[in-house]
């Protein structure tokens, strides 16, 4: 067996490790949110850039992440040094958010985005790859249901301080909060012995047969033989083309039916459904118990149920309460992926490209679906453009009760249990 987790009496360094992901999920989420939301509207309000250019800026940057999220994957993967790479990341991004704030010219901000686009695909990936290197199979559902709670409070703590830095101080106040947390950040990082960490089970290797028995990583074409992986990025990529636009539709829809409240209409939607997403975190460490698949199949059942609400409804009051379902959806799902993840990608060793990979195809799905639902909109109206999305997503749903299976079944996949398609694709 690989490394195995501390004996009852090491309680004192199981409280550490579990204090130290705690604080790393926490702060993290500060040092990302202090940053990617506000620079839009930093450039827009402070350095007087054209919206024309501020999306050439913004989408040329979100599509080089989308292309770099496998490979980003593939050195998680190989490397040794995880907590290095999170703290070269940390400062990587106070260094771009120091340098939006002080030069916030075309190139620099380019440059800058850049950067952060690619660092976009280093972070929750490590930090999944540091706790499956932490813990042992059976308690990695209440400990990755955990990263997920504590992420998304540090989410809304941080839009929270950033809304108020803003507010007293000014935009380019904002940018600061990042290299203040993420000096916090690192601290925590450094808090996680190195030597507590397994790196081949934090890739997708383990040693259950004898210790002295070294798996090696699964060949490239595993990832394209291994159909419970293809049917996930599959639903992934429907699921994020269904949800991505229905916010900003919404928003939209608020917007032109109550003028002078759309800021506060949007922020009460967005701040409903991360409330909601901090206990969804929670239910998922009981996937051990609950199963994952149904907690799979209730993520893509909220998401039509809230697209048909979006569709047939124009009253602010409940079209917030809706966002409850947002809050169901993606906190299931973004909590369970790296959980569903690690089960289908055991013993293969390809566990963070495999989540890059789906984080590619999420991000495409997701780009896409709002050329396509503006156009929609354009066309024929918001109720055709979210009726749409609806049946993408039911499409999605039919995929995950059919096709899915139930990855929390004992001793599933073990090397005996793949296909012989599986078999030969193994390097």
């Amino acid at each position: 067996m690989g490394r195995v987790a501390p004996s009852p009496p090491a309680v004192s360094c199981v409280v550490s490790v579990q204090a130290s992901l705690d604080w790393l999920n926490f702060l993290l989420a500060d040092v990302r949110g202090g940053l990617g939301p506000y620079v839009s509207v930093y450039l827009l309000t402070e350095a007087h850039w054209d919206p024309a250019t501020i999306g050439m800026v913004l989408t040329a940057s979100g599509l080089t992440g989308i292309t770099l999220h496998a490979p980003v994957g593939a050195l998680i993967d190989a490397t040794r040094a995880k907590r290095g790479l999170l703290i070269a990341g940390i400062v990587a991004l106070s260094a771009c958010a120091l340098a939006i704030a002080f030069f916030p010219t075309p190139p620099v901000v380019f440059g800058a985005d850049m950067a952060m686009a690619v660092l976009g695909a280093i972070f929750a990936p490590t930090v999944a790859a540091i706790t499956l290197g932490l813990y042992e199979r059976d308690a990695l559902p209440a400990r990755l249901g955990r990263n997920a709670a504590v992420d998304r409070a540090g989410n809304l703590f941080i839009a929270g301080v950033a809304g108020v830095v803003g507010t007293l101080l000014s935009q380019r106040a904002v940018f600061y909060l990042v290299p203040f947390f993420g000096v916090f950040t690192v601290i925590a990082v450094l808090s996680i012995a190195p030597g507590a960490i397994d790196h081949e089970r934090a890739r997708g290797l383990e040693h259950e047969a004898a210790p002295d028995v070294h798996e090696k990583p699964a060949s490239w074409e595993f990832l394209v033989t291994r159909r419970p992986f293809l049917v996930l990025a599959t639903a992934a990529a429907l699921f994020h083309f269904a949800s991505a636009p229905m916010l900003p539709l919404v928003s939209q829809t608020l917007a032109f039916a109550h003028p002078g409240r759309e800021s506060a209409l949007t922020s009460a939607a967005i701040v409903t459904a991360q409330l909601v997403m901090v206990p969804m975190g929670l239910v998922v460490a009981r996937a051990d118990v609950l199963g994952r698949k149904p907690l799979l199949v209730a993520a893509f059942v909220a998401l039509p149920l809230r697209g048909l609400v979006f569709a047939s409804v124009t009253n602010p009051a409940l079209i917030i309460a809706a966002q409850i379902l947002d809050g169901v959806g993606g906190g299931l799902f973004d909590a369970l992926l790296p959980l569903v993840l690690a089960d289908i990608m055991r013993h293969t060793g390809r566990y963070n490209v495999s989540r890059g990979v789906v984080s590619t195809v999420q991000g495409v799905g997701g780009s896409l679906s709002q050329v396509v639902a503006g156009t929609i909109v354009v066309r024929v109206g918001y109720s055709a453009a979210f009726l749409t999305l609806t049946s993408v997503a039911l499409v999605a749903l039919v995929l995950v009760v059919v096709a899915m299976p139930e990855t929390a079944s004992p001793g599933w996949p073990t090397r005996d249990t793949w296909s012989d398609s599986d078999a030969g694709a193994k390097g």
